[in-house]
């Protein structure tokens, strides 16, 4: 599959730029209060350890899914396995969330461990073709193994994170005192400098995991309009997916790279639509509706204009997705897509 290296090589050099970045972090902090380097190094490891084993219970937890037994939902198993075959790929877990939202992800320890979990407001709101796009998208997170990446990643920026949480929150409450041993930098200006640091470098390493998630979307998305040979259906599932999580009164959820849609920028995106709504709002109600959100879409995707800062974005904007859907279908009307152009278009 043409350039599917290109994700695989740009996962390998996140990890790397990230690593090396956390690297030198862990170094600073060491310099800074005179520590032994390598109780930072093994700390880490067993922060992301303990990450990597939790994670799939603090999601089934935060999320409240249930698992679903075997026959429950005929059509749902039938169209995952159909689908997990024809990537070549163990058929995963399947799960439903009690969430009237539409959405869906996939999480796990490993490929043939994963799980797809889907909100039952995506098989309310959503038609089967929609679905099948929907599910042609998270099975290409399993295939390219990016969820796993993902899992390791994201926890280098939280802890950068709550390195600087603590530290500020340490020099609130030290007495400023300098240190025992003659003169020195006063403790209370090391727990200071200490979490600028790591500030600075949960920002820095943050953007460059946003940068993958988004990338990764892309590339699902075409390995769904490979697999179910309807960009179309996808197209449409993901601006009802960017409807129905606008109107969510809920925040968004902190596991928000896992989703197909993020619902922070669902809601960024249809207040910067509302904004020009003299255009888009045909009906003249003063709302854009499902139809009407459709339609923006198309003439965003057109006019390649976007308001929303994607740097720390968890998912392209929902135009940049359907313009590429719409040169995939393009190039299967043609008759020129095969296997081998799979990602061509990214």
């Amino acid at each position: 599959m043409a350039r599917l290296a290109q994700l695989r090589l740009s996962m390998s050099v996140a990890i790397f730029l990230v690593a090396v970045i956390f690297f030198v972090f862990l170094v600073v902090l060491m310099y800074l209060f005179r520590l032994p380097l390598i109780f930072a190094f093994l700390g880490t490891l067993l922060f992301i350890l303990i990450e990597y084993l939790i994670g799939p219970f603090i999601v089934r937890s935060s999320t409240r899914l249930r698992y679903l037994r075997h026959g429950e939902h005929p059509w749902l198993e039938s169209t995952v396995g159909e689908l997990a075959q024809m990537s070549e790929i163990p058929t995963p877990k399947l799960a439903i969330v009690p969430d009237p939202t539409p959405n869906a992800f996939v999480f796990g320890r490993t490929t043939r461990g994963a799980t797809l979990a889907v909100h039952e407001g995506l098989l309310k709101q959503l038609n089967k073709g929609e679905v099948r796009g929907v599910i042609g998208h998270e099975l290409g997170h399993i295939r390219h193994k990016d969820f796993l990446v993902m899992t390791v990643l994201s926890a280098i920026p939280l802890l950068a994170y709550l390195i600087a949480r603590l530290s500020f929150r340490a020099a609130w409450f030290t007495n400023g005192g300098k240190r025992k041993k003659g003169g020195g930098i006063p403790l209370r200006l090391l727990l200071i400098a200490a979490a600028a640091v790591s500030y600075v470098i949960y920002f820095v390493t943050l953007l460059c995991v946003m940068r993958l998630s988004r990338l990764r979307e892309h590339y699902a998305d075409a390995y769904s309009a490979y697999v179910t040979g309807e960009p179309r259906q996808l197209e449409s599932a993901l601006t009802k997916i960017t409807y129905g999580l606008s109107l969510s009164p809920n925040p968004p959820h902190g596991a928000r790279t896992l989703y197909i849609g993020d619902p922070a920028l669902a809601k960024q995106e249809y207040r910067g639509l509302l904004q020009r709504r003299e255009e888009y709002d045909l009906d003249r109600d003063g709302v854009l509706d499902e139809r009407e959100l459709e339609l923006a879409m198309e003439r965003e995707a057109k006019s390649r204009w976007t308001t929303v800062n994607t740097l720390f974005a968890t998912h392209p904007p929902t135009y940049q997705r359907v313009l590429l859907l719409r040169e995939i279908g393009r190039e299967m009307e043609s008759g020129k897509y095969a296997s081998d152009r799979i990602y061509t278009r990214i």
